[in-house]
This record gives structure tokens, sequence and C-alpha cells, in this order.
């Protein structure tokens, strides 16, 4: 995590209360016995890479078929514990899982695919057992049921839909509806897929609980497809050249259960929670290190970081490069081809691989992203590879019908001019006398103060967002979409800091004056609608955010000012989960 920004004093917890708090901990089914650092990267070494292939994820329609226009579509997915197979020589994991039964639940979850402007209707149960499998960390703002049970929401990350339908974190309920959070109104959710065509993905976002309900497993991509759109750009198509590749990192205990930490950083203050989650074993669609035989030709891959803190900077061996077509739920205006991706937790990136191109008959997918990024540990010999692909061609080969057209899509302009409002938006981290992470603020406010962010449904606004810390933040904001159009190095970061401390207002501590360094350029593969922003440490990210359908720069089919309102946050798990997190309340 980055260096200390703000002190607090530790909160001291007495040894009857550390008891009780460590006893809920422990209540994470049975504690296994503790693990070194040491013994985790071994267990992970001991798997053999590329011998999974690689998992096809299942796939549910989000609409139904019919002879003229589709109509709209009626599922019911729950959450299970149930068992998953994460290698071939590896003991059955403990998981949760999305499925329509228990026995058809995976790791990640079923894609939804749906199509634009057809209603997608869900109702999502709960069936997760009394316990979690995982411990998690009640000194923390959480949901904790009176009555037990694993609480749990969905929240359809990059969705543009009804606030009843967002999956708002106070919005949380158990098994059976057991109990339900403050904000929890219903359980059938709508997706209006009133937006452009794009990659989405669903996943947990319980108070408190999201770094631990997906890595127990709760993750699974949805698309929204404009099939006139698809033809016309005629991009590999098909279950065989259009692939999603969900990649996150995970340890493993000897008996093949999850590892999460039991210890906290600052334990006398958090008895559990950590400032972030990285994992020895890098996993793809729910395979360790998997293999995919591929033809030589082009293959379309949907990309998704959907690990809890860890940065993913993604190349191809043997010269091979990404032809970049979107990014998150958004094509480019055209096609971008780098070597490299840097994507942060939650965002997605949508490319073409023309295998036919390649100089050997095994092309590695490989990682160099430093951990915490950007200025922490390099990638080991586990981390640093993904996956493998093995070109197999076929005799005759089959006709590569499919291109990448020269121009792709656009969409509403990003003019700062139009802007109504500019708001300052400070990241911070406090720490305790120790030197060790307490928790992270944006504005030096929680969840529960009232909101500050009320933006005009329809309007167009500039947010500055300022990085006090030494962390890359991922930051989304659920609803709208933003994209960064400037990022200016922040001068005399010390003296800025100082000041915000005491004053905590941007513009009191003069920011004008502070954000004259230098510019960064942002990526040509960034440039486009984005539900996911990086935000450098130590710098000020201008961000033009549309609260409005980007597409036509018309407003959204519904009335997005009523309860339970939307949120804002980091991507980075472990920070949303201690309070890097706030309300966004829209207003007529």
């Amino acid at each position: 995590m980055g260096s200390s920004k703000v002190l607090i004093p530790p909160k001291v917890i007495s040894v009857l209360s550390l008891f009780m708090v460590l006893s809920i901990i422990g209540a994470a089914e049975a504690r296994p016995p503790p693990v070194t650092e040491a013994t985790l990267h071994q267990i992970a070494a001991s798997l053999q890479m590329y011998v999974d292939e690689l998992p096809q994820i299942p796939k549910l329609l989000g609409y139904t078929p019919s002879y003229g226009a589709p109509k709209p579509g009626k599922l019911t997915i729950g959450m299970y514990k149930t068992s998953w197979k994460f290698h071939r020589d590896f003991p059955p994991t403990t998981v949760f899982a999305y499925g329509t039964s228990a026995a058809t639940a995976t790791v990640p979850g079923p894609q939804i695919e749906a199509i634009q402007g057809v209603p997608t209707y869900v109702t999502w149960l709960n069936y997760l057992p009394d316990h979690h499998i995982l411990p998690w960390d009640p000194t923390i703002a959480t949901a904790i049921p009176k009555n037990g049970g694993v609480p749990t929401v969905v929240h359809l990350h990059g969705g543009i839909h009804p606030p009843q339908s967002d999956g708002n974190a106070l919005a949380w309920f158990t098994a059976n509806f057991r109990e339900n959070g403050p904000k929890w109104t219903q359980s059938t959710y709508m997706y209006p897929n009133v937006q452009h065509a794009g990659n989405l993905w669903y996943h947990d976002h319980a108070l408190g609980l999201t770094r631990v309900n997906l890595l127990a497993g709760l993750i699974a991509p949805f698309v929204i497809k404009d099939p006139a759109l698809e033809a016309k750009l005629n991009l590999p198509s098909g279950p065989e050249f259009d692939r999603h590749l969900m990649i996150f990192d995970r340890s493993f205990y000897m008996d093949g259960s999850l590892y999460m930490n039991y210890t906290g950083d600052n334990p006398t203050i958090h008895p559990q929670w950590q400032p972030e989650y990285f994992g020895d074993a890098m996993i793809v669609n729910g395979k360790a290190w998997p293999c995919l035989k591929v033809q030589p030709r082009k293959y379309r891959f949907r990309i998704i970081n959907a690990s809890n803190a860890r940065y993913l900077s993604l190349s191809l061996t043997n010269g091979l490069a990404f032809i970049i077509v979107g990014s998150d739920t958004s094509y480019l205006p055209s096609p971008v081809t780098s070597s490299n991706i840097l994507i942060a937790p939650a965002e997605i990136f949508d490319v073409v691989v023309d295998f036919s191109l390649a100089k050997a008959s095994e092309i590695m997918l490989t990682n160099d992203a430093p951990y915490p990024y950007p200025n922490g540990t390099s990638p080991d010999q586990l981390t640093s590879k993904v996956m493998k692909f093995i070109i197999k061609p076929e005799a005759p080969a089959p006709y590569d019908k499919s291109s990448v057209p020269q121009g792709l899509k656009t969409y509403a302009t990003s003019s700062i001019t139009e802007a109504t409002t500019k708001r300052y938006i400070v990241m911070y981290e406090y720490q305790s006398s120790t030197g060790n992470p307490t928790h992270l603020l944006i504005n030096g406010k929680r969840l529960v103060d009232p909101a500050t962010e009320t933006p005009k449904s329809g309007s167009t606004e500039v947010w500055e967002v300022i990085n006090l810390t030494g962390d890359n933040h991922p930051l989304h904001l659920h609803l709208a979409e933003f994209q960064a159009i400037k990022v200016q190095q922040l001068v005399d970061l010390a003296g800025f800091t100082t000041c915000m401390k005491v004053k905590n207002d941007a513009i009191a501590c003069n920011v004008t004056s502070h954000a004259t360094g230098s510019l960064l350029d942002i990526p040509a593969y960034e440039k486009t609608w984005k539900n996911v922003v990086k935000i450098e440490p130590g710098y000020q990210t201008t961000v033009v955010v549309k609260f409005n359908l980007v597409e036509n720069d018309t407003p959204y089919p519904f009335d997005a000012t009523v309860e339970p309102n939307y949120l804002y946050h980091c991507h980075i798990l472990d920070h949303e989960d201690n309070e890097m997190i706030r309300p966004l309340k829209l207003v007529k």
C-alpha cells in the first residue's frame, strides 16, 4: 500500500472485545492452521502450468428469441456453496458460485448475453450457508445479520439501470430473504440494456464483504450485443473464436481450500483486514495457468481483470500484439495496436489477436505489473505467467472471414466546456502511528456520511480526482460513463497534503497552484467512455462524467433520482470495503 498521508490514533480493543471479534472471524467454518507466504508460494508452484484447457464460460440468454424481434428475458440465478476444481491435480475447492442450480454453478458464473434495447429480468436468490467460508472483519463497516447467514447483493458493473436494480451495498440479503439490509427493496432486478453494446460483468457488492465474496467466487461476465453492429464490424465471432478471459489471482492451502489472511496489518485495530489481497496462482476462467488450442487465424478475447487488487500488464510472446477494439462497455473510435495493455482491477478490454502472424507454435500471455501498482514488487515466476496459446493448424486451414475495420464506433464527445459543475475528489490513506494502513477515505468522508456528489440527471460534470496515496486507484462510478482527459502531476505534494489534513478542502488549499507539474499521456486504448479510470498517485486526473446515455446524448429512460441511489468507489476491493466508497445521489 502507499506511503503514510494521514495519521490517526490507534483504536484500543480490549482483550475480551478482541476475543469476540476473533470468534466472529473464526466463524468462517473451520479456521485452518497458520500458513507462511513461503508455503503458499510452494503450494502454487506445485501445480503444473498449462495442463488444463481454458474453460468455456457457460452462457445464459438474457432475452427470449422469437421469429420477430427478441423479447425480454427472465432468469433466476442463485448463489450457492459448492466445490470447484481450479487444477486437475488439486483437490476440489469449496467456493461460492453463481448458477441456475447448485449442480450447474461455476467459477466464474454464467455469462448473461443480452440484446441492446431488450430488457433482462433477473431474480437473484441467496442459498449460501450460515457461515462464510473465508475470514472477514467486523471492525470495518460490514453487513452483519442478526440471525446469521452470508449477506450478498448483485451489482451489474457498467450497467445503466434504475437505482433499485443497482445492487447497492446496503441492499444486501441473506438466504431465503431471512434478513435484508436497510436499502433492500426487491429480489428481481430489471436491466433495460438501453446503453450501447459492450462488455460488463456482475459480482457481489455486500457492505464490507465485497472482497471476501468475490474471492470466494461470486463473479461472472455480462455482454450486451447489437446484432446489426456486430454484423457490420465483422469481428471474430462464434463460441470458438469469441472468448472471455476472466483473470484473477488466488492462493490455496494444501487441501485445496482458498487462502485469505486471518490476521490484519493493524490487528489491534482491524484483526483481519489487510490493504490488498495478492494470490500466488494466476487463474483464467476458473483454471490455474490454462492453455487454449487455437488455429492460425484471428480470435476475439474479452479480457476482464477480476482480481481483488492486482493490476495486470499483459503482453504476448513471440512478437504478437493486441489489436484493441474496445474498453469497458465501449468500442474505440478505431482499433489500437499495442504490445502491452495495463488493466486495473474491474477494467475490461476487448481485443483481437491474429495467430496467423505468430512466429512460433506456442504463445504465452504474460504479466509484469508490480504489486501493489505502480511501486510494489515485480511479479515472480508464477504471477508473471498467465496462460498459453498452442497454435494447431488444421488441414486444410479454414478460411478466416473476420476482419478488424479501421472505423469502429463513435459516441457523444467529451468536451469539458459542456460541464455544468466541477467537483474535487480527493483520495486519502490513513495510517496508525506504527505506519500501517487503517482505512481510506474520499474527501475525508465515509459511506454513511451524507452524499456530497449530487449531479443533475442528464448533466455533464468535470471531476478533478486527486490521489494523495502511493497507490494507483481504479475509480468506478455506478451508472455514469466517464473518461480521463488530462493527468497532471501535483507539485509540492507534501505541502498540499499537510494543508488537506487541516482544511480537507482542495480549493481552500489552492489546488490550482499545485496541479502544475508534468502531464502524463493517456493511452490511446483508453480514449473512450469508461466505467473504470486509473487514478495515478501524486497526480490530479481530470475526468469528464456524463449522467446520460452517451451513444445519442439522451436522458436515461428511467428515474435515476430515487432511492437507494448509486455509489462510486475505488475498485481495489480491500480499499472499497474499508471506507473508500461514497454515495452518488442524482437529482432532478
